[in-house]
């Protein structure tokens, strides 16, 4: 009878653990074809909880016996995976994700009557003719405007006439400023000035190709440190290489790897 009851009360304990609901860990990754896998949000709606893939498609979300999960990005067509005794035995699995395609019926866009379809549309519309600098020919029209720091490095260096002040009142000569700049250390100053201005310029850019959710969620980095890990990135040569290539998925590897040493030097793993 001892035998009989032993693996009986092991069953019965396996049953009852696969039936009690209990949260486990799954792991698994997105797939596409041809699109990226990285920020696919992964959601127990069950459970309430969501998180984010990274660089590879990779996830790792809690769930339990009955619970449904949903995959879902601005690309993808939503999925929704139940949560069966399969898969919730299963220790790693892969979603494959369709590209979302949004194909909508003829629209007509009132009030300039428009179809959408640009072959008759283009003969109907009449649009106001531009007014801009450049459409009116102005000069100087595309000259970027210059920074404080760039008018000021311009004022300090350059060159210009005075009125008259010699011998009578009369005549005039170059002023002195460009070479007392250079001698107090100002022209210097205001040059590194221009540079730190144009640094912190692009990493601003670089931070806006992103939203911050991507830096806490793939990154692992918290909110509060963000500001401290874009001067850590801002400071390497390599970053302002890799930022001047404007390639954000380039730029982006660069921000992974850099993160994993960022961390590490931190303690944040």
């Amino acid at each position: 009878m001892k035998h009989f009851f032993l693996p009986l009360l092991c069953f019965t304990a396996f049953f009852a653990t696969a039936q009690d609901g209990s949260i486990k860990t799954l792991r698994g990754r997105v797939t596409s074809a041809d699109k990226d896998v990285v920020g696919v949000v992964v959601q127990n709606i069950s459970l309430d909880q969501a998180v984010i893939t990274d660089m590879d498609g990779n996830f790792a979300i809690n769930m339990q016996l009955g619970d449904t999960l949903v995959f879902s990005a601005v690309h993808y067509q939503r999925k929704m995976v139940p949560v069966t005794e399969v898969l919730y035995k299963t220790s790693f699995v892969e979603v494959p994700m369709e590209e979302f395609v949004n194909e909508l019926k003829e629209v007509v866009v009132r009030p300039y009557n428009l179809s959408g379809d640009l072959s008759q549309d283009l003969g109907k519309l009449t649009l106001e003719k531009d007014v801009s600098a450049s459409a009116l020919g102005l000069p100087n029209a595309d000259v970027k405007p210059l920074t404080q720091s760039e008018r000021l490095l311009r004022e300090a260096s350059s060159m210009t006439m005075t009125a008259g002040g010699g011998v009578g009142g009369a005549g005039g000569g170059m002023s002195l400023n460009p070479i007392i700049n250079a001698i107090t250390g100002r022209t210097k100053m205001l040059k590194n000035r221009v540079k730190v201005d144009n640094t912190y310029a692009r990493t601003q850019r670089v931070q806006d190709y992103y939203v911050d959710s991507l830096f806490v969620a793939t990154l692992k980095i918290p909110m509060e440190k963000l500001d401290d890990f874009m001067y850590f990135c801002e400071v390497d040569e390599a970053f302002q290489e890799t930022v001047d290539s404007h390639d954000k998925l380039k730029i982006w590897d660069y921000m992974v790897e850099k993160s994993r040493v960022y961390r590490k030097n931190n303690n944040l793993e």
